[in-house]
């Protein structure tokens, strides 16, 4: 089977990393598999893990998608997106990579194709391990804390129940965000994905 192109949700393996910051990436990838498996249409297809990734195969607007979560620990992610792309036969401009984002404030994303990796070790193990920046990622803001020295801490903490409420708006958001890609390009995709505003009741 050809597949169009590879999600990748970036986060880190294990329980006690379930619900914190740094995986809002696994987050959105297991909402789209929950959502996929509750849809005949989207074929939904689990392919197994390997020793570090899990992997699985959604349909989106008619497209064949691979989806995976890299249990390598964030800062080894590109080894898992290096090995899928490579056995499957998909290109680095085919990658979308869904991450939690620093210097957006909670309730803002961006989609973009390239640019800086801001310190994130997930994106820049992708960008050395491919040997290229050239893939599109989905940046899902969680905000930053008032000091720099308290950024490693604050990426690993949970979210608040507050917060889980709209990480929850947000994913659903990136899905919704993801088909319209997949139907209408990455214009429309990213003026969906950038005008999104939490609703606070």
């Amino acid at each position: 089977m050809e597949y169009k192109a590879l999600i990748a949700g970036l986060g880190n393996p294990g329980l006690e990393y379930a619900m914190t910051r740094h995986n809002v990436g696994f987050m959105a990838v297991d909402a789209l598999a929950e959502m996929a498996a509750s849809r005949k249409s989207m074929r939904f297809k689990n392919l197994g893990s390997s020793g570090n990734y899990e992997l699985f195969s959604v349909n989106i607007a008619g497209n064949n998608i691979l989806v995976t979560k890299p249990l390598t620990y964030m800062n080894l992610s590109g080894n898992a997106v290096a090995s899928i792309c490579g056995k499957f036969s998909i290109s680095i401009k085919d990658v979308i990579v869904i991450h939690d984002e620093l210097d957006l404030p909670q309730g803002k994303m961006k989609f973009k194709r390239g640019g800086g990796n801001n310190g994130h070790r997930g994106l820049q193990s992708i960008q050395d391990v491919m040997k290229s920046p050239d893939f599109l990622r989905i940046r899902i803001g969680v905000g930053r804390p008032e000091f720099s020295s308290q950024v490693k801490d604050y990426v690993l903490e949970q979210f608040s129940q507050k917060e889980l409420k709209l990480v929850h708006q947000m994913t659903d958001t990136v899905l919704k965000g993801l088909d319209l890609f997949f139907r209408r390009g990455q214009g429309p995709a990213t003026q969906f994905m950038h005008t999104f505003e939490p609703d606070e009741s």
